[in-house]
């Protein structure tokens, strides 16, 4: 099994919020790996990965980042995979991270989710990936209604919340 997606993270300290994108690839069926790769620390081993990605298979990198949030942009400047950024709360609320992440040059796009928001991230890597895989489409398909399911559940669940002037 080859991967076709990578999960691309600044140090371990993000693992704990890149398991739900890893959940969720795995969930969907979809080969993935995962790395720590670091713009600041390790930018050689970064280059490495996003010149080689595409002929290794990869098809599109979730990359997260926190604080100066360089990784996402990196990658997406030697690469033409598409680079899906997540920005890490390590401070000021992850603002730092979103606007390093979302604020790219034009030529250089990042798809950017919110603050944390990896299963976000791994959704919107299944769906470019639906694009061209029919069995992909088919299980992010059954993942959308399964949403609308969880709602219809709670509204018959609301319905047994009592209060005096409520009326339904």
């Amino acid at each position: 099994m080859e991967p076709i997606v990578s999960i691309i993270m600044g140090s371990t300290s993000d693992l704990p919020v890149m398991e739900k994108a890893a959940k969720y690839l795995d969930d969907m069926q979809i080969p993935f790996e995962m790395h720590a790769l670091s713009a600041h620390r390790t930018p050689a081993e970064v280059e490495k990965f996003a010149r080689g990605a595409k002929a290794r298979g990869i098809k599109v990198i979730i990359a997260a980042a926190g604080m100066a949030a360089h990784l996402p942009g990196v990658i997406a400047a030697m690469t033409t995979v598409p680079v899906v950024g997540v920005p890490i709360n390590s401070g000021m609320d992850g603002m730092d991270a979103l606007l390093a992440i979302v604020q790219m040059p034009p030529g250089i796009p990042v798809a950017t989710v919110g603050v944390n928001a990896s299963l976000n991230a791994a959704i919107l890597a299944s769906q470019i990936l639906a694009v061209g895989d029919s069995e992909i489409a088919a299980r992010v398909e059954r993942y959308k209604e399964s949403l609308k399911d969880k709602i219809v559940k709670a509204n018959e669940e609301l319905k047994k919340v009592q209060f005096r002037f409520k009326t339904n």
